[in-house]
């Protein structure tokens, strides 16, 4: 099954590691962002030097999200199936989900893998690495999805051609690396400092530098520019990805802008994080995952816990939903229909919050801030 259905017939094939490789090449060079400029050749040397970040702009404000219905009639659910863009926000068929039980959860909370640094200075984002290192198990729509997930938390490294620190310190523009497949032009983003070193061993040109940026800054970038989408290691196959611009327009159109749920989850785990993330659910974008239960209704997803008591799967962007691969309709909550909808069923335990991890478990007396929003 073809996962970007939807692209134009000559964009890069991107279903896994051997399209990334069509779109990238083997070991391709890199070029600055002014393409007539071509990366000078060099002697492999030092690593990607680190650079101090810069300020992205101002993000521009969300849209505010229309209201939705009651939890037993929510509003238009949001199509999700992994075999086309439209699939992560396209208005579906209205349902009436009743709180049926439909899978199990694992019994513990996942937390997220400790910072890493692969070369020292440079914090590599984790989550994204790790997902990318997934991709040659065979399973390339799905694992695509994951890698776009992952990248909304943290940060991604751009490669700069020149000294960043000099650059910025000079006002001048910043000649950020792209890379060129016939005619089209494709951002590069990088996940770790490893990730970083190949691409300069692949082209050789030293002179050059890293700079971090947060996630969103990166992927206005992208879509503010002339690019085709955003490939991420492209000198680490197999571990690198091709994220093509529809399903990056795709995952922007239903972002929180401020990744609140994400970043929390993503995060060192103390005992204020049950906390922090219910305060969060009170007030940022949320969605259940809706299905049809065994005979025939449909119903929210839920999982089990070892000792059989009942959580209702909450998440925070329709991709959650959509890497499940259950073909569930991902539909909008707000915290105050989800406490309505916890208060119609006392037998449910709480809830779990982006199943597919890093996630977190919720009991009721977590969910005071949920509850206090209805």
């Amino acid at each position: 099954m073809a996962l970007f259905s939807r692209r134009p017939k000559d964009a890069p094939d991107s279903k896994g590691t051997d399209a990334a490789a069509d779109a990238a090449g083997s070991d391709a060079p890199v070029s600055p962002a002014e393409p007539a400029e071509p990366a000078r050749p060099a002697e492999p040397a030092e690593p990607a030097r680190p650079a101090e970040p810069v300020e992205p702009g101002e993000p521009a404000a969300p849209a505010e999200p229309a209201e939705p219905a009651e939890p037993a009639e929510p509003a238009a659910s949001v199509s999700i199936s992994v075999s086309s863009y439209g699939g992560l926000g396209a208005p579906g068929p209205a349902a009436k989900p009743t709180l049926q039980p439909r899978r199990t959860a694992r019994a513990a909370t996942k937390v997220a893998p400790a910072n890493a640094e692969t070369v020292p200075g440079l914090r590599d984002n984790v989550l994204v690495r790790e997902a990318l290192a997934r991709l040659g198990d065979g399973t390339a729509p799905q694992a695509l999805l994951d890698v776009a997930r992952q990248m909304l938390q943290g940060h991604l490294f751009l490669r700069v051609k020149g000294d960043a620190r000099t650059l910025l310190a000079e006002g001048r523009e910043l000649p950020l690396a792209v890379i060129k497949v016939d005619d089209r032009q494709f951002a590069l983003a990088y996940s770790s400092g490893a990730a970083l070193q190949a691409s300069v061993r692949a082209d050789g040109d030293v002179d050059t530098s890293a700079m971090g940026q947060p996630v969103l800054a990166v992927l206005r970038h992208v879509l503010a520019g002339p690019y085709e989408g955003l490939i991420i290691d492209q000198s680490s196959a197999p571990a690198r990805a091709v994220l093509p611009r529809p399903l990056l327009e795709k995952v922007m159109e239903k972002v929180d802008e401020e990744l609140t749920v994400k970043t929390i989850l993503a995060g060192e785990r103390t005992d204020a994080t049950p906390a922090a993330v219910a305060t969060a659910l009170a007030r940022v974008p949320l969605w259940v995952a809706v299905g049809k239960v065994d005979d025939g209704r449909p119903g929210l997803a839920e999982g089990r816990a070892e000792d059989g008591s009942r959580y209702l799967e909450v998440y925070s962007h329709p991709v959650e939903v959509a890497v499940m691969g259950r073909g569930d309709q991902a539909a909008p909550v707000t915290g105050a229909q989800l406490a309505r909808a916890l208060d119609g069923d006392p037998e449910i335990s709480g809830v779990i919050v982006d199943p597919a991890g890093p996630w977190i478990r919720l009991s009721r007396a977590d969910l005071a801030p949920v509850f206090a929003s209805r």
